[in-house]
């Protein structure tokens, strides 16, 4: 299956869309979550099969480019708009894992418009996978040097006033009776990217209240 929807119960299959996908999909069937679509794996090996070598003359199999074409139109039909807006983001499988988490490392492209400037966007999310930063990032880890495979999630934008990021535990000293929170104007990519300094909140999990 190339694309899967984040309602949908192939949209939790970790090794098919990644662990971004999987738990935004599993927000998605209780909670009010954009809507969004994946180009799983499946896709991914499609394109890096067909002969694909990282360059210019990169281009999508025209099967999944017709497929892509036709899940954006059906996010404008879901989300009643004629062009969405949208946020396109790496879903690799090794992200997020144990020892590295690659944060930052690979692609993410936000405020895109046309299924043009998605189907370009969802390449270079594939492209990332062989960047020369991800390459040391994994032989600083002492991870395979074989790039993963990547899923790519394509979602309806929230044009948000302000954006958090939320750890579940205290990243610093690793209290986990602690949330802390980062919080910014805007996007949480300017959080995520590093290019403010966010108002930080830590939250006591028992008893809710602002402790610093």
């Amino acid at each position: 299956m190339n694309i899967v929807w984040l309602d949908e119960p192939a949209g939790q299959d970790v090794p098919s869309v990644g662990g971004k996908v999987a738990n935004l999909s599993r927000l998605a069937g209780a909670h009010r979550v954009p809507p969004g679509f994946c180009l799983t794996t499946t896709a991914f090996r499609l394109w890096s099969d067909s002969g694909s070598d990282g360059g210019d003359d990169d281009a999508f199999p025209p099967d999944l480019q017709r497929q892509l074409e036709e899940a954006y139109a059906e996010m404008g039909r879901r989300a009643d708009v004629d062009q969405p807006s949208v946020a396109v983001r790496s879903s690799a499988i090794d992200e997020d894992g144990r020892f590295a988490s690659f944060a930052g490392q690979y692609e993410t492209f936000l405020n895109l418009v046309g299924d043009v400037a998605v189907a370009d966007a969802v390449m270079r999310c594939w492209q990332s996978t062989r960047s020369e930063r991800v390459t040391e990032y994994r032989e600083r880890y002492g991870l395979d040097e074989v790039p993963c495979e990547m899923a790519v999630l394509v979602q309806q934008l929230v044009r948000a006033d302000s954006s958090t990021v939320i750890f579940s535990a205290n990243p610093v000293t690793h209290n986990r009776d602690e949330v802390v929170i980062n919080a910014s104007w805007g996007l949480g990519e300017s959080i995520v990217g590093g290019t403010v300094s966010p108002d930080t909140f830590v939250i006591d999990k028992k008893s809710l209240s602002v402790s610093e």
